[in-house]
């Protein structure tokens, strides 16, 4: 992303859970906040959209999209109730979960990482939205291509000695595969055991059919042509194993057809999410 203007990917992905809250039923994230936070104009911006929001590349993003939180607050849930009190949302855009937070009671401190422009700018959409920054978010600026977790989240408060879970969505397709393994092993520098992680990733196109295939190159087109160009896929199998190397002692990749089964059995809009995105989810 350019230095001076904050991520499109973000915004994009606010969209896409705006429109959900809007456009499908029942819902898989229920996410009240979705649409203040993304414009004051979001609203009749997806209902004059509505036709091309609802073609299948669209349907298939803003399912992974959607399921994808579903899973990282689910499994963060699980993790609060092992005692976990730290949440760090790296690349966290436009999340609302710090601001709809259903674990202020178990006093879970937040910390959301994003690149400064664009912490900057959704601070100005927070304030537009009359939303409240609640006291239990610290955020924290951090340029990934330029510096490493490890040195700025205990500037920011972060206990190094606590566990932790982190989310980490739609961001390591826009980075190289060297930067994505380098924040992993920063994170893993600076976490205690019992730790958490869960971020997404795409699979090699050749892995795909050809249905897939298509859909896989039609968003590649999209970003590169926003300025916003994916540089990295991942064979899971490696993935995990990489994953293994650094230090993680559990290792589960979530494919489309278990995110599915999950997140999307016998719906009668027949909403899912197609080959090309997989989750990681491993405990140090």
């Amino acid at each position: 992303m350019r230095q001076d203007r904050p991520s499109l990917t973000a915004h994009q992905v606010a969209v896409l859970r705006a429109a959900h809250q809007v456009l499908d039923d029942p819902k898989v994230l229920e996410d009240p906040l979705a649409l203040d936070i993304a414009g004051t104009q979001t609203a009749s911006r997806i209902w004059l959209g509505k036709r091309k929001l609802q073609t299948r590349f669209y349907r298939h993003l803003r399912a992974f999209v959607v399921a994808r939180s579903r899973f990282v607050e689910e499994e963060l849930h699980c993790a609060i109730q092992r005692g976990v009190r730290q949440y760090v949302i790296l690349g966290a855009g436009l999340d609302t979960f710090a601001y709809r937070h259903p674990h202020s009671s178990y006093d879970v401190r937040i910390f959301e990482v994003d690149h400064p422009a664009t912490q900057a700018w959704k601070r100005r959409q927070l304030a537009e939205a009359m939303i409240a920054i609640p006291e239990a978010l610290t955020f924290a600026p951090v340029d990934f291509e330029k510096e490493a977790l490890a040195d700025q989240l205990p500037a920011v408060g972060f206990h190094t000695e606590e566990p932790s879970f982190f989310s980490w969505l739609g961001v390591t397709m826009y980075l190289s595969r060297e930067t994505v393994l380098k924040t992993i092993r920063s994170i893993a520098a600076c976490i205690a055991s019992g730790s958490e992680i869960v971020f997404d990733y795409v699979v090699p196109p050749s892995s795909l059919r050809f249905s897939h295939r298509v859909v896989y190159r039609a968003l590649k087109h999209r970003m590169r042509a926003a300025g916003e160009p994916w540089r990295s896929v991942f064979d899971p199998s490696r993935l995990v194993h990489d994953l293994k190397t650094i230090g993680f002692r559990q290792v589960t990749d979530i494919g489309p057809e278990e995110i599915n089964r999950r997140f999307f059995n016998r719906r009668a809009d027949k909403l899912r999410v197609s080959n090309s995105g997989h989750l990681i989810h491993a405990r140090f």
